[in-house]
């Protein structure tokens, strides 16, 4: 017990001591963000400090070379070790180093003037004002990459946010801009600053002299024989291809040892290892006579190669300069590029395709190369600046302000960013979901802006974004420092209506610019409408217009209950002082407009010009293909069968409502429950099913069994495809005591179910017609309706989808960019009386049992800002 006692002490110190270090450096950070710049100081990073390799390494060397840019002063960020390099410079005060993540690193990047790196600065970083970024990138890509890899939006997010800050992009060719940089990682038309095809400056160290390729070939044990060869095996780490990189380090070494073998005494074979292997290779004896040092520049070692084996790395595209034969060694034929994708296949690649060692090594002893034309038409395509003065170029472009053309990154279209919320399975997600699929992408540019989905479901509904959407997925915190943040975060508390002071703003402008770099939008949406940091955050963008949605009765939500408690009573208020600030208000429906209208702008003193709507959009294609799904083999129904209730489905004597939507008090479903054990008791063949989860569950199935319903009232939970049961049901029934524009109501609409809903504010323009039937917001009324139904006198809805779409996507654009054509569905009519409610209003803030007066919301004041 003891032992265990001290187990969580211990585990608990360590927790603590993580979060008092993590706040020091955070303060660290903070501080060095807010000195002066060192002017004449250039930082360089190559592959998160695991050496000076690269471009930045050619860079570094270039510029200490160069008279004219002697007042420049170095530094190199690296990790332990490195020994060779830091010998080199240790008398050099121009040069020195800093620790890979360490204090001194942050301060370094925080305050250097130039930045130079291969990959990309971690998370916590953020361009300063004043700064110039230079990312020169690692290869030209063979691999897919960016938003062409599986999963790439994720796996993107940190390089986009530094290509976005970058002022400066090198391309090694045309290609290289349009394939990687415009099209995989989606900068057309958002990239702000010079993408420059000048070639690598790294392929200039290819060039050797005669002593610089005798001590190369020294330092690799070449030995004295001239005529002995270098063969440079260098694959691309692939991680799924072997399990992991342990068993990759192994298989790499196996390799080299069998073509060794296969070679003889007159080629020397080594191993150059990607990065994410390379330390896992340095310490072990059997690596150290073939392994090359990550000290020795890549490119200076292709200067003394004769033969290069590669799969799927880059570094061949720097080969192709030598005029020399390329092999792809793929042991393990087609597995990696089906995961990966590749752009190239593998017919066309200047080089062989060999998957065994016996004939890799019988392509290297070969005296003709049947390759030649092909490799150097590659050369011509991909690497046409490989002529020795790349570095010059760079020199010129950047540090001398030479005139040197940028690639064209230009896109005619109109650029939006909107935040979609937290991507949890509901019908804000559903709406954003559908909203980006059917969006004009011909004439439209559209980014999005989430946290970075933290469970399996966030993660499946964020996979779900349209492909041709951009994604700004938010990792890391915001540049001030703990204590200030603390600070800001007490006074949005204490005082959400108090003027804006300078270092809010000052915060929330540096975390948008973290975000998203220096790219600009026409217009910024915040399309989830319930968190005050996002909507802080958007209201902090360069200038655009600003909108933000209204999904519900918001005056309502503010005391909806969440596990028992009005969560909402503080948090909403807090949303509402910033309404003044954006340029739309955008409801989901004309009535709903009106609603929030008259509830808000009293105690917001907004004009009802603002509040204006924009209707949701749905997926049919999505809904039909749910629908013809069986029930019986939806997976949550599965474990460990199918219950009884599944087949009965099917049975024609009997009559099914289904209800769908998330169990919490709004929807009512207590109410539904009661209405329908009277309609079961004079129709015993009555059936409901109930789809969802949420808060109420417990209580509604206590419900159940309270009201003898057990086995014909069925709580089905949470089900991923509920349009198989909509389908198979016969009526679907609404019981909420308010909503916006319930995306069930569409989608039931689109299945041409009958439709019963309850009577709240925007019912009646939910669906377009009268396509539901609307009864009073009681049991009673609630059992007629469905009683109607049974009696045939509820008829089918019917949705013309498509015309409804095409005139909810122009509204929801309308509202985003703001035309003239929004005017036509706004809420801002004559009519509209914004001090008091309609009578359809009223009557629901009498029925139900929550108050929504615009009285019950606290008074707003309108906020001062100098954000503008």
């Amino acid at each position: 017990m003891s032992d265990s006692i001290f187990t969580r002490l211990s585990r608990r110190t360590r927790k603590l001591i993580t979060r008092l270090v993590r706040a020091w450096e955070a303060e660290v950070r903070a501080r060095a963000f807010r000195q002066p710049l060192w002017n004449d100081t250039v930082l360089y990073e190559s592959f998160a400090g695991n050496g000076a390799l690269d471009n930045p390494e050619a860079i570094f060397r270039a510029l200490l070379a160069a008279p004219d840019q002697a007042h420049l002063r170095h530094i190199w960020v690296l990790t332990r070790g490195h020994q060779e390099f830091r010998a080199e410079f240790r008398d050099d005060p121009r040069v020195r180093i800093v620790r890979h993540r360490s204090s001194g690193y942050f301060r370094a990047i925080a305050r250097s003037r130039v930045l130079i790196n291969n990959a990309t600065f971690p998370h916590e970083f953020d361009k300063r004002p004043g700064q110039l970024y230079v990312n020169t990138w690692h290869g030209t890509p063979l691999k897919h990459m960016g938003y062409d890899m599986p999963d790439g939006a994720l796996q993107s997010g940190n390089v986009l946010r530094n290509f976005l800050a970058a002022d400066v992009l090198l391309a090694q060719s045309p290609w290289m801009t349009q394939q990687m940089y415009l099209d995989a990682y989606k900068l057309r038309g958002i990239y702000e600053g010079r993408i420059l095809e000048i070639g690598y400056p790294r392929v200039d160290r290819q060039a050797l002299t005669p002593a610089e390729d005798a001590a190369l070939r020294a330092s690799i044990r070449v030995g004295s024989d001239p005529g002995r060869q270098v063969v440079v095996y260098a694959p691309t780490w692939t991680g799924e291809r072997f399990g992991a990189p342990r068993d990759e380090a192994d298989a790499m070494l196996a390799t080299v040892a069998g073509l060794q073998q296969r070679l003889g005494s007159t080629y020397r074979v080594v191993l150059k290892a990607h990065q994410s292997v390379h330390h896992l290779l340095a310490d072990r004896p059997d690596a150290r006579s073939v392994l090359i040092s990550n000290d020795l520049p890549t490119n200076a070692l292709l200067g003394v190669t004769d033969h290069l084996i590669t799969d799927f790395s880059s570094i061949f595209f720097d080969y192709l300069a030598q005029d020399r034969p390329i092999t792809f060694y793929v042991p393990q034929a087609g597995q990696y590029r089906e995961e990966r994708g590749a752009y190239f296949a593998d017919d066309e690649l200047p080089g062989e395709v060999v998957h065994d060692l016996d004939t890799l090594a019988h392509r290297i002893q070969a005296e003709v190369d049947p390759h030649l034309d092909k490799r150097r038409d590659w050369a011509e395509r991909f690497t046409p600046r490989s002529d020795g003065h790349a570095a010059d170029r760079f020199i010129d472009a950047v540090f001398r302000d030479g005139m040197i053309r940028a690639a064209d990154a230009s896109d005619s279209r109109r650029k939006i960013l909107i935040y979609v919320g937290g991507m949890r399975s509901n019908g804000i997600t559903s709406a954003a979901l559908n909203l980006l699929r059917s969006i004009d992408h011909s004439r439209i540019d559209v980014s999005v802006l989430m946290a970075r989905p933290a469970n399996a479901q966030q993660r499946a509904n964020q996979a779900l974004i349209d492909s041709r959407v951009r994604q700004f997925i938010r990792q890391g915190g915001m540049t001030a420092g703990k204590t200030a943040l603390a600070r800001l975060k007490l006074r949005e508390r204490l005082r959400p209506d108090a003027g804006e002071t300078a270092h809010q703003t000052r915060v929330y402008r540096n975390e948008w610019h973290r975000l998203v770099g220096d790219a600009r939008f026409d217009a910024v949406a915040d399309f989830s409408g319930y968190s005050r940091f996002w909507s802080q955050i958007l209201l902090h963008s360069p200038i655009a217009r600003r909108s933000i949605w209204l999904h519900n009765d918001m005056a309502a939500e503010v005391h909806r209950p969440i596990r028992g408690r009005a969560r909402m009573r503080r948090s909403l208020p807090a949303v509402f002082v910033l309404y003044p600030r954006f340029d739309a208000l955008v409801s989901v429906s004309p009535e709903l407009a009106k609603l929030n209208c008259a509830a808000l702008a009293p105690t917001t003193d907004l004009s009802s010009e603002v509040f204006i709507s924009a209707r949701n959009l749905i997926d049919e294609d999505r809904i039909r293909r749910g629908a013809a799904v069986a029930v019986a083999t939806l997976p949550e129904l599965q474990e460990p069968s199918p219950p009884a209730w599944v087949k009965e489905l099917n049975n024609p004597e009997l009559s099914w409502f289904i209800n769908v939507g998330r169990l919490s008090p709004e929807k009512n479903q207590r109410r539904l429950l009661d209405a329908f054990a009277t309609v079961h008791a004079a129709v015993p063949s009555a059936r409901l099913l109930i789809v969802g989860d949420g808060p109420e569950a417990p209580t509604l199935e206590r419900e159940v069994h309270r009201l003898g319903l057990d086995g014909i009232a069925i709580l089905t939970g949470a089900i991923s495809n509920p349009f198989a049961l909509m389908a198979a049901a016969k009526c679907f029934v609404l019981s909420s005591d308010y909503e916006g524009q319930p995306m069930v109501l569409l989608e039931a609409g689109a299945l041409e179910l009958p439709i019963i809903s309850t009577d709240f504010g925007s019912v009646r323009d939910a669906l377009p017609g009268e396509a539901i039937t609307v009864v009073a917001p009681n049991p009673d009324a609630l059992a007629d309706g469905m009683r109607a139904f049974l009696r045939g006198e509820v008829p089918p809805a019917h949705l013309d989808v498509e015309s409804y779409n095409r005139d909810a996507r122009r509204e929801a654009e309308a509202a985003i960019l703001g035309d003239a054509s929004v005017k036509s569905s706004s809420a801002s009519s004559s009519t509209i009386d914004p001090t008091s409610a309609s009578t359809a209003i009223k009557a629901q803030m009498i029925a139900t049992s929550t108050t929504t007066t615009a009285a019950a919301i606290p008074t707003i004041h309108h906020m001062t800002t100098s954000t503008d």
